[in-house]
């Protein structure tokens, strides 16, 4: 199924998602997408659908296309401060923001935001396979986080980040059991629950 390049015509819309929800380590990223429509691209989808190379191919392509485009990110500080939900919130709240165009309406990707300013917004439950502007924004919150993540893997090498980019996968929970806990951790996470399956 193709996705639908715009949800409406009338109103400048801005695709919005975020990336890093379910990681244990690092920030969350968010993304706002405002597409232009005399710059179609033909492959934007889901950005968990596309491999890591078309991922960043679409990077370059999104970034050269779009109308305006901002990424920004809530630290894992702020994550254990004010909790992940609100912490997506207010990175996606971040990125539109930056957007150097206002939006006059806002696509979010997943069910739940808190309005950002006045500008009015639609919950799309899976909205990264249905509508580009979400799709697009996806791609970016994704690959400027995974790039980050394999920055902070140089120092951190035992944790595997530049694979697993922070995911609870059984290599990333065995080192934090095998090697503690980094500053770039997200503490109020339940580091360890899977020790037991470790073994």
């Amino acid at each position: 199924m193709s996705l639908k390049r715009f949800f409406q015509k009338e109103f400048l819309e801005a695709g919005c998602d975020e990336a890093g929800r379910g990681c244990l380590a690092g920030p969350v990223f968010a993304a706002a997408v405002i597409l232009n429509p005399k710059k179609p691209i033909a492959t934007l989808n889901d950005s968990k659908k596309l491999s890591e190379k078309k991922r960043r191919q679409l990077k370059v392509e999104i970034q050269e296309k779009a109308l305006a485009y901002s990424i920004a990110s809530c630290s894992n500080q702020e994550i254990d401060k004010i909790n992940i939900l609100r912490a997506s919130f207010l990175a996606m709240h971040r990125a539109i923001e930056g957007l150097g165009i206002a939006p006059q309406l806002l696509l979010i990707d997943g069910n739940r935001f808190v309005t950002y300013k006045d500008i009015p917004h639609h919950c799309i439950i899976k909205g990264d396979g249905k509508f580009q502007a979400i799709a697009a924004a996806s791609i970016l919150a994704k690959t400027y986080r995974d790039e980050y993540m394999e920055s902070l893997s140089i120092d951190f090498p035992h944790y595997n980040w530049h694979k697993n980019k922070g995911y609870p996968t059984q290599d990333h929970r065995l080192a934090i059991l095998n090697f503690g806990a980094t500053q770039h951790h997200r503490m109020t996470f339940t580091l360890l629950a899977s020790q037991i399956q470790l073994f």
